[in-house]
């Protein structure tokens, strides 16, 4: 067995300057996969931009700073008033039903099968899936997977992502989702990992560079993900995209021995990067 992993440059369609910046790293070498935004206005053109398939990224709410995105179907519990989702994960976390959540992710699931890019796979943008933000919808979305044919982003081992051991009520839930995926044949991934701090949290590039190194250095044997937010906005998004170029973290995936993959399901052999 190797240790693998998939380069993931999340929020393809999130807005022109971000789909552009995903695009010339896909064409560069430097991400194998990237997850798109269907709710998103950009979303149509930046699919046609890439050069990979895109994941879908199940979007239930929108996201603070920009112009607020709408639900593709009628889903009156993931809507404010204005029809839009809101920008607030918690506030969908206590309002939005079950039904309303599968209706939407089979919207935006059958808007890619429409628009010629047919995912293989699905994760959950903000973690509002995961329950990360109140309310889980982790087994229906495992069980929507299955009946879809996908891939879905939930680590075999979450403490990479977490920082640390979970604590026991959060592992018991996770030690059950992984069973329901591996009963249902979802695939899954290994581990997971992304930056989850704010700039003035890291204080630096440099910082940011060096967690992601380490978290390369502790990859387990198998299929991993690390998933990133390049853009050319934001101060982090903006680090992010530089540390994909940066032949500092070339160096250090050639010394590790880590071969990057397209996907963690089936035999993705593509070598990407």
């Amino acid at each position: 067995m190797t240790r693998r992993v998939v380069i993931t440059a999340d929020d393809l369609g999130r807005d022109g300057g971000t789909s552009e910046v995903i695009a010339a790293l896909v064409a560069e070498g430097h991400v194998s996969a990237t997850t798109l935004i269907c709710v998103a206005p950009a979303a149509e053109q930046a699919a046609k931009q890439v050069g990979v398939l895109p994941r879908l990224h199940v979007t239930l709410t929108s996201e603070g700073g920009l112009p607020r995105w709408r639900p593709l179907a009628r889903t009156a519990s993931l809507a404010d008033q204005d029809g839009t989702l809101s920008d607030d994960p918690m506030v969908l976390g206590a309002r939005g039903e079950s039904a309303d959540v599968i209706r939407e992710a089979d919207a935006q699931l059958g808007w890619m099968r429409d628009h010629g890019v047919p995912p293989q796979a699905a994760d959950s943008h903000a973690g509002t899936l995961y329950g990360l933000h109140g309310r889980s919808w982790l087994a229906e979305a495992l069980q929507w997977c299955a009946r879809n044919g996908l891939a879905f982003r939930l680590p075999r081992d979450a403490e990479p992502y977490i920082g640390g051991p979970l604590p026991p009520a959060l592992a018991s839930a996770h030690e059950q989702a992984v069973a329901l995926a591996d009963s249902l044949g979802v695939a899954i991934p290994q581990t997971i990992a992304t930056n989850r701090r704010t700039a003035q949290d890291l204080g630096s590039y440099e910082q940011l560079r060096e967690d992601y190194l380490r978290r390369l250095a502790a990859l387990p044997e198998g299929v991993s993900e690390l998933f990133l937010h390049p853009g050319p906005d934001g101060v982090v998004r903006v680090w992010e995209a530089r540390m994909l170029r940066d032949p500092v973290w070339h160096r250090a995936l050639e010394r590790e021995g880590v071969e990057v993959v397209g996907g963690w399901w089936g035999t993705m052999e593509d070598k990407s990067s």
